[in-house]
C-alpha cells in the first residue's frame, strides 16, 4: 500500500493505521475479525481502503486493538514504508 501523504484521505488513513496496529500486536486478519465479529474479508477490504468503515466498528476494533479511536487518523510521517505484514501461515497448534 504505497500512498502519498499529500494525497492520504481518511478512509486510506484508517486502512493504514488499522494494518500498522493490527500487525504491532501481532494480530492475523481472522483473530481480529472474529474478535470484532467481522467477516475476515471485510477486515482485508478495511486494510486496503476499499471499505468504508462506521464508527460503531471503529470502536469495536479500536477496544479489540486495546488502542484509542483516535490512532486510527494518525498521519504516518514516511508512507514510503508501509506497515509490515505478518508471516503468512498457520502456527502450529500446541498439543
Amino acid at each position: 500500500m504505497k500512498l502519498s501523504l499529500a494525497g492520504m484521505n481518511g478512509r486510506a488513513l484508517v486502512a493504514w493505521n488499522l494494518r500498522r496496529l493490527r500487525t504491532a500486536r501481532g494480530l492475523s486478519q481472522e483473530r481480529l475479525a472474529a474478535d470484532t465479529g467481522v467477516d475476515r474479508a471485510y477486515v482485508s477490504e478495511l486494510e486496503r481502503a476499499q471499505g468504508n468503515a462506521s464508527v460503531d466498528l471503529l470502536d469495536r476494533l479500536a477496544d479489540v486493538l486495546k488502542a484509542p479511536l483516535s490512532e486510527f487518523f494518525v498521519e504516518p510521517q514516511d508512507t514510503s514504508k508501509p506497515p509490515p505484514a505478518l508471516p503468512s501461515g498457520r502456527r502450529p497448534k500446541n498439543g
